[in-house]
C-alpha cells in the first residue's frame, strides 16, 4: 500500500508540474549560458538566436543517458529540416559543460550539429517553469561514468522571434517531442 501511494504522490506531483511550464503565449525567459557545439565551448544567447528566427529551446535530463541519446542524434540528423523551417535549436541541462564538449562533439548524438548549454545550478530550467530532481547517488550514465548532477524535465519549447511560446511540448518520447518540434516550427511558416 505504501508503494502504491508514493507512485501515486509522484505522478500527481509529475501532472502538477508539466502544468507549471510556461504555455503558448507566455514570454520565454531569456538567458545566456555557457554552450558547446562540436565540442567547441561558446556563449550562447537566445535574444541573439531569436533575431535570426524561431529557436526550439529544449530541456532534457542528461547528456548521455538513453532517452538522451535518442533525443539529441534525432535533433542532430534534422537540423536541415529545422534550418529550412527557419529554426534553430538549443538542448539544455544541468550538464557541466565539460560533459557537454564531449556530448556535443560525439558522432553518435549530437554529432557536431546540435548546440547543447548548461545549466548547472537549474536556473535556466526553473525559470521555464521546468521540474528540476536532485542529484541520484550513484548514477552512471551510458559510458558508465558518474553523472553526479541534478535532472531537468524533458520538455521542449517552440519560441518565436517576438521572445513568445508558440508550443510547449512533453509528456512524450523522444523520437516524438523531436517529431512534433519539427512539426510545430513548420506551422510556424505557413
Amino acid at each position: 500500500m505504501t508503494k502504491f501511494l508514493s507512485r501515486m504522490f509522484g505522478l500527481i506531483a509529475i501532472a502538477l508540474t508539466a502544468q507549471a511550464a510556461l504555455q503558448p503565449g507566455d514570454s520565454a525567459p531569456i538567458f545566456d549560458a555557457r554552450a558547446s557545439l562540436d565540442g567547441e565551448e561558446f556563449e550562447y544567447s537566445l535574444s541573439e538566436a531569436l533575431q535570426k528566427g524561431a529557436v526550439v529551446v529544449y530541456f532534457y535530463p542528461s547528456a548521455y543517458t538513453s532517452g538522451c541519446n535518442i533525443q539529441a542524434h534525432e535533433f542532430s540528423v534534422n537540423m536541415d529540416a529545422f534550418a529550412a523551417a527557419g529554426a534553430s535549436v538549443v538542448g539544455v541541462s544541468l550538464d557541466s559543460i565539460e560533459r557537454l564538449n564531449d556530448f556535443s562533439a560525439d558522432p553518435e548524438y549530437c554529432a557536431g550539429n546540435l548546440a547543447v548549454a548548461s545549466d548547472p545550478s537549474g536556473a535556466i530550467a526553473t525559470s521555464y517553469g521546468i521540474s528540476v530532481r536532485e542529484a541520484v547517488e550513484g548514477a552512471k550514465d551510458s559510458r558508465g561514468v558518474d553523472i553526479g548532477h541534478g535532472f531537468a524535465e524533458r520538455v521542449t519549447f517552440i519560441v518565436t522571434p517576438d521572445g513568445k511560446v508558440a508550443e510547449t511540448i512533453g509528456g512524450v518520447s523522444p523520437m516524438d517531442n523531436v517529431r512534433q518540434s519539427l512539426e510545430a516550427v513548420q506551422r510556424l511558416n505557413q
